[in-house]
């Protein structure tokens, strides 16, 4: 019903929220099911399957996010050159769609995995910023809040079902990773079928061409968010790592693995959009460090005293509430700093700076994983968000 109201600029769908804001979250649900359906089994099967040490899962984990940063910014940079956000996007979301498919053919080469799931990242890395880009320039600026929460929230919708899909596929095709790899495809596919028909574009005039390095760089607004998303990248290790080190301590049956994930996005898409709304009311950077504290919070439990399903479902709890509150209000938080011109290539810089730092970030858990332990690892973590959150605060404080 969201879909036919695409080509009004304000409608009244939710508090003034445009029709391009709930067409492009149907794009990331759809596509979200297809990515989460590969992401849920991915740590299980590197680890468990084939056997990687924590370190090697670590460069593959930060691969998969971080080794795209150049991309991000060609993306945005593209994007704004050519006006055409839509057909960036569109591209990226491709990509990744082939990408499930070359899964079929890595078989138990590393060196295929790394070079398929790099290309599913680049994907990721094209599209996201000219994605986010379009929501900014298709929502009033004291509605950002709003409009990436619920972007994120729909985006959480997916995420939320992708697991559930896998574990279906799996059920119904005797335990058949192809199967999976198939279905991940087509559902990827759908969703870029959806962006071409339903998702329009929100050209900006061309007059002027100062160099990028300059519009952007020069500001010191931008170079403090392009720092602080930096910092907390840093400090931010995958998905990947908090599912394994439950299941390893909890001692979880392989089948109940992808569930971890399954309650991590519940929570997202159900807290997204309310918190979101009130980043908007009483202050962004205030909501999006709340969220790094339940970071902080769930990195200490991994280790603590708590046990059991308890500790379960608190961390999942706390995982959701981190994702809910950073995910979209970093980006909303951004978007008024950032010229309307030069908007995707802002973006793209600030979240390159972030997927930069998260390579980092993975690879260095990983080895303090196993040289040092898992403890060790974990609560130097905990000390290093509460670092960042320092420093963000101060870097972004007076702005807010």
């Amino acid at each position: 019903m969201y879909l036919s109201t695409i080509d009004e600029p304000k409608s009244a769908n939710w508090k003034g929220l445009s029709g391009n804001v709930f067409a492009l979250g149907t794009v990331s649900l759809i596509t979200d099911v297809s990515s989460e359906m590969v992401a849920a089994v991915l740590p299980l099967y590197l680890v468990i399957g084939l056997q990687l040490s924590p370190a090697a899962y670590g460069l593959i984990d930060g691969v998969y996010t971080g080794a795209t940063t150049l991309l991000r910014l060609a993306g945005g940079y593209l994007a704004d050159r050519t006006n055409k956000r839509k057909a960036v996007a569109g591209f990226g979301y491709g990509i990744s769609a082939v990408a499930k498919l070359g899964l079929l053919a890595a078989g138990n080469s590393l060196t295929a995995l790394g070079f398929v799931i790099t290309a599913d990242r680049a994907g990721k890395g094209l599209r996201t910023a000219p994605r986010d880009a379009l929501i900014t320039l298709s929502t009033p600026s004291g509605d950002l809040g709003r409009a990436f929460g619920v972007h994120r929230a729909m985006d959480g919708i997916g995420a939320f079902a992708g697991p559930l899909v896998a574990m279906a596929v799996l059920a119904a095709s005797a335990q058949s990773f192809d199967a999976v790899f198939v279905t991940s495809a087509c559902i990827a596919a759908f969703g870029v079928l959806v962006l071409v028909l339903y998702v329009r574009d929100r050209p900006e005039p061309l007059a002027r061409k100062e160099p990028l390095k300059l519009a952007l760089l020069k500001d010191p607004a931008v170079r403090r968010i392009v720092l602080a998303a930096s910092l907390l990248g840093l400090v931010t290790i995958g998905d990947g790592f908090v599912y394994l080190l439950l299941q390893k301590r909890e001692g979880l049956a392989f089948g109940w693995f992808p569930l971890l994930a399954v309650g991590t996005s519940l929570v997202y898409l159900l807290l997204a959009a309310p918190l979101g709304a009130l980043a908007d009311r009483v202050g962004r950077l205030k909501v999006m460090l709340t969220g790094y504290g339940s970071l902080t919070v769930v990195y200490l439990l991994l280790h603590g005293p708590l046990g059991g399903w308890p500790l379960l479902v608190l961390v999942v709890l706390l995982y959701g509430v981190f994702y809910a509150c950073t995910d979209g209000v970093l980006m909303a938080l951004a978007g008024p700093v950032l010229p309307e011109r030069l908007r995707t290539t802002g973006i793209a810089l600030i979240q390159s700076g972030q997927a930069l730092a998260y390579l980092g970030s993975s690879v260095l858990f990983g080895l303090a994983w196993q040289f040092w332990s898992p403890e060790a690892a974990t609560r130097i973590a905990a000390v290093a968000v509460v670092c960042a959150l320092i420093a963000t605060a101060a870097l972004l404080g007076r702005r807010s």
